[in-house]
C-alpha cells in the first residue's frame, strides 16, 4: 500500500495529499472512543483501541465521481419551451404550479401570468410526468413541488392547495396519485386511500 500521510514531527509539517498511484483509505468507526487515562505529557489515550474497519477507494475513481457530481451541480433545472405571440418562451418547470385544460387548449399556471397553449392535457401530462407532475383531475395536472396542503372532503375527494393559494379538487379517480406527493408518509398508514 502506498504512503498516504507523510509527517515530520520534528518541525510540525504534515502533508495529507495522496501520492500518484496511491490508494486513499477512509476509516469509518461505529463506536465513540472515550479518553480515560492521561499520559505523562498531558495527552490522553483512547480507552478503546480496537481496529477500525477500513474502506479502500481508488483515487482515480474518486476524482472521476467528483467531476461527474460537479457537472450535475452545474446543470440547469428542466425547462419547457413553447411558442407564444410569435416568440419562443422558456420557462423553468419549477415555476409552473399546475396545468389546466381549457377547451382545446391548456393553461400553464405560471406565477406571474398563465400561458395558453394548443395541446391536449393527456399528452402534456405524459410529457411532464417524469418531472414531478401528477394528474389529480380529468382537467388538472399539478407540480408536486408546488403542493402545500391536501384536505380530505366528506365526499371521498380531496381539496389540494398549491403555492400562491390556488385550490384544486382531487377526484376519487385520481386520489391514488396523491401518494406521489411525498416520498415518506408518517402518522397514518391509510392516508390517501
Amino acid at each position: 500500500m502506498g504512503r498516504l500521510i507523510q509527517a515530520s514531527h520534528a518541525n510540525g509539517n504534515v502533508s495529507a495529499g495522496p501520492l500518484p498511484g496511491d490508494t486513499i483509505c477512509s476509516i469509518k468507526s461505529r463506536r465513540v472512543s472515550t479518553f480515560e487515562s492521561e499520559v505523562g505529557d498531558g495527552f490522553y489515550e483512547p480507552a478503546d483501541t480496537s481496529p477500525l474497519p477500513v474502506t479502500r477507494v481508488d483515487a482515480a475513481n474518486l476524482i472521476r465521481v467528483l467531476r461527474q457530481l460537479e457537472v450535475m451541480a452545474k446543470r440547469q433545472p428542466p425547462r419547457i419551451a413553447f411558442k407564444s405571440k410569435g416568440r419562443i418562451l422558456f420557462v423553468d418547470l419549477a415555476e409552473i404550479a399546475a396545468v389546466q385544460a381549457e377547451g382545446n387548449y391548456i393553461s400553464l399556471r405560471h406565477r406571474p401570468n398563465p400561458y395558453l397553449l394548443r395541446e391536449s392535457l393527456s399528452s402534456m401530462a405524459e410529457k411532464l410526468k417524469p418531472y414531478g407532475f401528477i394528474r389529480i383531475h380529468r382537467s388538472v395536472v399539478v407540480n408536486i413541488a408546488a403542493v402545500e396542503e391536501i384536505q380530505p372532503l366528506p365526499t371521498g375527494e380531496y381539496r389540494l392547495r398549491v403555492k400562491g393559494g390556488k385550490e384544486y379538487l382531487v377526484t376519487r379517480t385520481y386520489k391514488e396519485n396523491l401518494r406521489d406527493l411525498a416520498q415518506l408518509w408518517v402518522g397514518s398508514e391509510r392516508l390517501c386511500s
